[in-house]
């Protein structure tokens, strides 16, 4: 399977589950432990878990690709690890608060779903 198959399911899977403000950022050549990030927000502590849980499911049904998960709903941001991409599900304070966007700034925006 492809990085761009793992980034589509991803994305896909976000979307199905009503995440808000998907986007999908190119580090390739920029960071040194992974080549995208997907970061998505999610409105509440339970829809966080949900988005984290549908997408582990989701992306290991159509592509038999497992990932670990860091966080939980509580904290307000989970993290899913497929190697290559990793996926950043926040509450909206927390993705304000730690602007990966920003801090990512060299990287290259490939989608952004709102």
């Amino acid at each position: 399977m492809t990085t761009q198959e793992i980034t589509n399911a991803v994305i896909e899977s976000l979307e199905e589950r009503k995440g808000e403000d998907i986007l999908l950022l190119d580090l390739t050549g920029i960071s040194s432990f992974c080549d995208y990030f997907v970061i998505c927000t999610g409105t509440s502590d339970r829809m966080l878990d949900a988005l984290a849980n549908a997408l582990i499911r989701d992306v290991s049904k159509a592509l038999h690709k497992k990932a670990r998960i860091e966080g939980n709903g509580r904290d307000g941001w989970l993290l899913v690890d497929y190697g290559d991409v990793v996926v950043h599900i926040m509450s909206p304070d927390q993705r304000d608060f730690y602007d990966l966007e920003e801090l990512w700034s060299d990287g290259k925006i490939l989608v952004h779903v709102q």
